[in-house]
């Protein structure tokens, strides 16, 4: 009997052990975008100002890595977070973890670990991230994110462009191609984070839950930086 109790109470210590492993995982995951981000705006010629109060939503995914399957790839796991509000002009959301891949990455990565950011710059780039998977210049207009004197001279095809992308490497800031890569809501790390079922769409859109602890990093960065939304206000009169 005695054997029997101790048996029971080691596998409960393990279980718990192991939950405990994949709910830190997915912390440090949202800690991590959070102060990727926060670096990345203290970096001299980062993203203009200008756009990012004209975002509607930031998708950050710190440290990713190429990996060698066929002709190579990459994989990334990040964050996005959205204006709250039905005009998305309320604070910043708790942040929907998403997943960034694309066998394309694979060159500009170098085998160096890469930041990347993408500004979702209009209602229909969110609709399209937060309806499945997104294949970048595909399903959702994506280019390179200007910045400094090239952001003032970026023309109005540029600023109707739905996402734009940019990295950092080294310490280099730059607007970088993803066009051809997939972005898409991480379900199973979402139900880790938060606990229960949640689509990226209840997350970021409808409120269903508040900023989490470790999420506070980069909500409260976006709300510093970019408290209002000065998108042209006809663009914000409906998500579809």
């Amino acid at each position: 009997m005695k054997r029997t109790i101790v048996y029971l109470l080691a596998c409960s210590v393990i279980s718990l052990s192991a939950f405990g492993k994949e709910d830190t995982r997915e912390q440090e995951r949202v800690k991590a975008a959070g102060e990727t981000f926060q670096e990345i705006l203290n970096i001299p010629d980062s993203i203009p100002k200008d756009l990012l109060n004209r975002a509607e939503c930031v998708v950050v995914v710190p440290g990713m890595k190429k990996f060698a399957v066929g002709i190579g790839g990459s994989f990334g796991r990040g964050v996005m977070t959205c204006r709250t509000g039905s005009n998305f002009t309320g604070p910043w959301s708790a942040p929907a973890l998403y997943a960034l891949e694309g066998a394309n990455i694979g060159f500009q990565l170098g085998g160096q670990e890469t930041d990347f950011v993408l500004l979702v710059m209009n209602p229909k780039g969110v609709e399209s991230l937060l309806k499945s998977k997104v294949k970048l210049g595909a399903d959702a207009s994506a280019a390179a994110g200007p910045k400094g004197r090239d952001a003032e001279a970026a023309t109005d095809a540029l600023m109707r462009t739905e996402i734009l992308t940019y990295s950092r490497s080294r310490g280099l800031f730059a607007g970088v191609s993803l066009e051809g890569s997939t972005l898409r809501s991480d379900g199973s790390a979402n139900h880790k984070f938060y606990g229960r079922e949640l689509t990226a769409r209840q997350i970021v859109r409808q409120h269903a839950v508040g900023v989490p602890a470790a999420g506070q990093t980069l909500v409260s960065t976006l709300n510093r930086h970019s408290p209002r939304n000065l998108s042209d206000p006809k663009s914000l009169r409906s998500t579809k």
